[in-house]
């Protein structure tokens, strides 16, 4: 319990980290904004065409008596929008993470010079292409594997009962694993930790991550809150990301705020 209250606390900190940071904040709300109008056109496109597709896919059942045929693709029609918004839910950190590393890569090491004892950061020695590259690399892995999962408790919601009330519970705790995992691996990869070394890490504190990533999967079910909450996000992971290394962290101060927002130390 103690290791739950100690990652929402990382969430809460990075969230007025942010506030007291106004520019950075502004500064990582872009990366957000491009990746929220790109899935809202894509939604909206599944929800216009999403009917003609499906009936486009499943011409055997030209031939069905009404209402049969109606019932059934318009069961598969919500099927796939319900997918839909699912992947959007597991990709959407990863997809603004890769749009806006230079944004992050900024923020985090900010959040490190202000907390570290020595007012230093960690930096990675990596052309910035070689580290999209391995950004998007490692984001596409932790797709797949959240992919794997949401097609198992999508199954799985079908059981009654316990599809109902256990596999949404677990659902939001692997979403907030997953999440934290993706906003963690700014910091992470710039220290050089790998993306097998970073899941070992994640999960020897598994109780500290869902304590993050849970409260965060919760809050970008509502809509835009995602892109509001991402540079926080993105903050607290940094913080989480020390604890969870061992690294000495101090408060931050407010008087440095103004310092930061001025000149990168």
């Amino acid at each position: 319990m103690r290791d739950l209250g100690a990652g929402f606390g990382h969430l809460l900190k990075g969230q007025r980290w942010v506030a007291r940071h106004g520019k950075s904040y502004g500064f990582g709300l872009v990366p957000g904004l491009i990746t929220l109008v790109l899935y809202a056109a894509a939604l909206v496109a599944l929800a216009l065409w999403g009917e003609d597709f499906v009936a486009w896919a499943t011409p055997f059942a030209d031939d069905w008596s009404s209402p049969w045929s109606g019932l059934f693709r318009g069961f598969l029609t919500a099927v796939l929008f319900a997918l839909a918004l699912l992947l959007a839910v597991l990709t959407f950190t990863a997809v603004t993470l890769l749009i806006g590393q230079p944004f992050y890569e900024s923020l985090s090491e900010r959040v490190d010079r202000d907390v570290s004892a020595d007012g230093t950061a960690p930096e990675s020695d990596l052309p910035l292409l070689r580290e999209l590259w391995i950004s998007g690399r490692d984001s596409l892995r932790i797709v797949l594997r959240a992919a794997v999962w949401g097609v198992l408790l999508f199954a799985l919601g079908f059981i009654p009962v316990v599809g109902q009330t256990v596999v949404p519970v677990i659902g939001f705790f692997v979403t907030g694993f997953f999440l934290t995992e993706e906003l963690a691996a700014v910091a992470l990869q710039r220290r050089g930790v790998e993306l097998r070394d970073r899941l070992a890490l994640l999960r020897s504190r598994k109780t500290l991550v869902w304590g993050f990533g849970t409260p965060l999967a919760l809050a970008f079910l509502v809509p835009f809150v995602a892109v509001f909450l991402m540079p926080g996000a993105v903050a607290g992971a940094t913080l989480l990301a020390r604890e969870l290394l061992g690294e000495e962290t101090r408060e931050s101060d407010d008087a440095s705020a103004d310092a930061d927002e001025g000149v990168a130390r």
